[in-house]
């Protein structure tokens, strides 16, 4: 067996890394301070990140988009041990609707093998369609949004009317809500956070069946780690903001026209997801603080096996302020 395969579970070392990162963010909810959580969420993150048993280099990372000094693309991280991985990190998906006190803002990480994560560069935004396990196999992101959705219905024994369709509010969106009105399907419009509405299409209970739409190409890759284990399917396709940015990036080698598979985006089944609430949403609780510590509330999922495990943890505060340097 090839050592440099991650595959030692390594799920439970990461939910670690999301729950540090959920804790230290959320001292920031409602505070409408989006710099000063980001940057708590990502020391937490990156603090405790290096000290599991890997050799990992960030992939998806903070620096293309946010210019931030830690987490950016091409940073080593872990104590340097086998396996060598590649690292997907968003250390508060959904940074505004943190700084505002509202819903679905989670920490996210996600591993897989050396070479086998998608790495967009500076082309950071999709086209995007992600499904639950019964819909996986029927979807098709080059065909309209009407067929798309009575492929779904057909696949989930409902009808179209049933459905509920998950989008980012964002005037880019705007023909698309329209297309998805005219065909009768409900709509939940969220105005950040598109890999916990990717989750949402394969998680029980959260009544969403579907995620259209032009998102973050590193959310993306996030979110099909986690499909991976859940049983879903993500298809995205990249998108240009302008006439510039697609022609450099056709100049490096990127296709605009390509549909991204799930093999594309990440080409392992060994691959780790970890996500913790940081604020309550139909995915995971936010953190809740008490007296002398906190509770976090966090999904990690592994490839190989499928298994999705449902962790709630108690911290004491107090004890962790003594262990490191981290603002909890």
């Amino acid at each position: 067996m090839d050592h440099n395969e991650p595959t030692r579970n390594l799920a439970l070392e990461l939910a670690r890394v999301t729950e540090a990162a959920a804790l230290a963010a959320g001292r920031f909810m409602g505070r409408g301070d989006k710099e000063g959580a980001d940057a708590a969420a990502v020391n937490a993150m990156r603090l405790v990140l290096q000290t599991v048993g890997m050799n990992g280099i960030i992939v998806i990372g903070e620096g293309e988009k946010d210019n931030a000094p830690m987490l950016y693309n091409g940073e080593n991280v872990g104590n340097g041990s086998p396996p060598d991985v590649d690292v997907a990190v968003d250390p508060i998906d959904g940074t505004r609707p943190l700084a505002f006190g509202r819903t679905n803002s989670l920490a996210t990480v996600a591993i897989a093998p050396r070479g086998t994560m998608f790495n967009p560069g500076p082309f950071v935004y999709m086209n995007k369609l992600a499904v639950g396990p019964e819909a996986k196999g029927k979807i098709n992101i080059e065909k309209s949004i009407t067929e798309n959705l009575q492929a779904i219905a057909k696949a989930k024994n409902k009808d179209v009317q049933d459905l509920t369709t998950i989008i980012l509010d964002r005037p880019r969106h705007d023909a698309m809500i329209a297309e998805i009105r005219k065909v009768g399907a409900r709509i939940r419009i969220i105005p950040d956070g598109d890999v916990a509405a990717a989750l949402m299409t394969a998680w029980p209970d959260t009544g969403v069946d579907v995620l259209i739409g032009i998102g973050g190409t590193p959310e993306g890759v996030l979110a099909a780690c986690a499909l991976r284990a859940m049983g879903g399917e993500i298809q995205g396709k990249l998108y240009a903001r302008d006439e510039d940015e697609l022609r450099r990036g056709r100049e490096a080698g990127y296709d605009f026209d390509k549909i991204l598979t799930m093999d594309d985006l990440v080409a392992s089944e060994d691959v780790f997801f970890a996500a913790t609430g940081i604020t309550d949403g139909e995915l995971l609780k936010g953190v809740r603080y008490f007296g002398d510590g906190a509770r976090t509330d966090s999904i990690v999922v592994r490839g190989l096996t499928g298994t999705v495990r449902q962790i709630t943890a108690t911290h004491r505060i107090d004890k962790l302020r003594q262990l490191g340097e981290i603002k909890y």
